[in-house]
């Protein structure tokens, strides 16, 4: 067994005041330079290397000094961050491949669908979104495989990641990344006429409402009984153990207007009540992620592109709400002697879809203007936030120009579609170049460290 030594560099909480005193004694208390023994084996190189990792340290100095906030570990005589760090093998660095690598997965799965329903196309756009389609399946069977080899090689590592207080909240992405094959398979894969297709793919969004449904209770459940955080540490992957069940709605906007209508109406009105419970919980959320950038600050800058979460579950709902009030029936009988008018109803959806895509606006300009005030210093898989939440605004923009039928919203969508097309290209370059230089899947680098929250 081995144990390393962590040694903060001052004090992170520097007073100008007077020392602390002891109450009984009198004596004055002396605080400097703290050194923690670690053990290595029990932890499995789970205490980041450095507080830039953590969300404690955007709590530091005030509102902005966290983004200096250092933190030396001594990893046998390595800096974890020196450029010329010894290399690890591929089974010693398997270990830290952790959940937030099904974020490639659901960011390459919402390009496919971007792509599919670009307002302008061209000859062989649609052929490009179902190359896109099939290289996400490849990924996620990918990821999964590694995954496995994960678990398998390294025993605990299961348990350790599904309950840890930072990896385990990017267990739902395994969800969304779903959620992004189930609709790029309706939009690639079904054709109308196959009854037998359409009925596997309802099977298909109810086998994936009861898994994301125990997700998000399940995974709350766990955390409010097991964690305590602190709401100044708050940060936008609190989220997503509630984003896959709002994506009930936006899957069922898309396969309803396949479906025959005895399964449409229960998929809409199912995934209408999943899109408003997720939408619910998101809004108590923004509250206090609100609250914390107020007291706080914006998040140390290797978080700030989680902030592009919070863009994701009023998109998406937006998305939704137009898609299921299309996929109605025209004249759809209640069997109350009630007719509902398709005439009202689908302007009221624009109306709250309109309403919806502004707060997406200002959340996606909050996350820019952060950004871009102090960018990430090194890779971190987070930066996909910048991919999938944004390609839900996107799609309900496009949405919103084809119901009202403005070109100019229309336009505005295309542009955005092209920067998000560059987005996704500089963070899967980054990706690539993080993995071969070794700066991820590396002790310390990944979103399997302690960040200080879990006490």
């Amino acid at each position: 067994m081995m144990d390393r030594k962590i040694t903060v560099s001052g004090s992170p909480f520097p007073s100008d005041g007077p020392p602390a005193r002891d109450a009984s004694t009198g004596e004055d208390i002396l605080q400097l330079n703290p050194t923690y023994d670690v053990d290595d084996e029990r932890h499995s190189l789970s205490v980041s290397g450095t507080q830039v990792n953590s969300p404690v340290a955007s709590i530091h100095d005030g509102k902005e000094g966290h983004d200096v906030e250092k933190v030396n570990i001594d990893f046998d005589g390595i800096d974890i961050y020196d450029p010329s760090r010894p290399k690890f093998n591929f089974s010693r660095r398997i270990k830290h491949f952790t959940w937030a690598w099904f974020t490639l997965s659901m960011s390459t799965g919402g390009l496919a669908l971007l792509i599919y329903a670009q307002p302008h196309q061209f000859t062989g756009l649609r052929q490009i979104g179902f190359v896109v389609y099939i290289a996400n399946i490849v990924i996620f069977a990918g990821i999964v495989t590694v995954m496995t080899l994960r678990f398998v090689l390294h025993r605990g590592t299961f348990m350790t990641s599904i309950t840890h207080s930072r990896e385990a909240f990017f267990v739902p992405t395994v969800f969304l990344a779903i959620a992004t094959i189930i609709t790029g398979t309706q939009r690639y894969a079904i054709a109308e006429e196959s009854t037998s297709l359409v009925w596997f793919i309802s099977v298909l969004f109810w086998g994936y409402v009861a898994g994301s449904l125990f997700v998000a209770i399940a995974q709350y459940s766990y955390v409010f009984k097991t964690h305590d955080l602190g709401l100044h540490t708050m940060m936008p992957t609190w989220i997503l153990p509630i984003f896959p069940i709002m994506l009930s709605g936006t899957i069922a906007s898309v396969i309803a207007e396949t479906q025959p209508e005895m399964n449409a109406v229960p998929i809409i009105v199912v995934g209408l009540t999943c899109q408003g419970l997720g939408l619910s919980v998101a809004f108590m959320m923004y509250a206090h992620m609100v609250g914390r950038l107020m007291s706080r600050g914006m998040p140390n800058r290797e978080h700030r592109a989680g902030l592009f979460m919070n863009v994701g579950p009023p998109a998406f709902t937006a998305l939704a709400v137009i898609g299921m009030a299309n996929g109605l029936p025209d004249n759809l009988d209640l069997n109350m002697g009630m007719v509902l008018d398709m005439t009202v109803i689908r302007p009221i959806a624009v109306v709250a879809a309109i309403f919806l895509w502004a707060l997406s606006l200002w959340w996606f300009g909050i996350a820019v203007v952060s950004v871009i005030l102090s960018p990430p210093q090194y890779f971190h898989l987070n930066w996909w936030a910048m991919a999938f939440p944004n390609t839900g605004f996107i799609l309900a923009t496009i949405s919103i120009g084809n119901e009202i039928q403005h070109e100019g919203i229309r336009w505005l969508a295309t542009g955005l579609s092209i920067c998000l097309l560059l987005t996704y290209l500089v963070v899967l370059f980054n990706l690539v170049r993080a993995v071969i230089v070794q700066d991820i899947m590396y002790p310390g680098r990944d979103e399997d460290v302690l960040d200080g929250t879990d006490t």
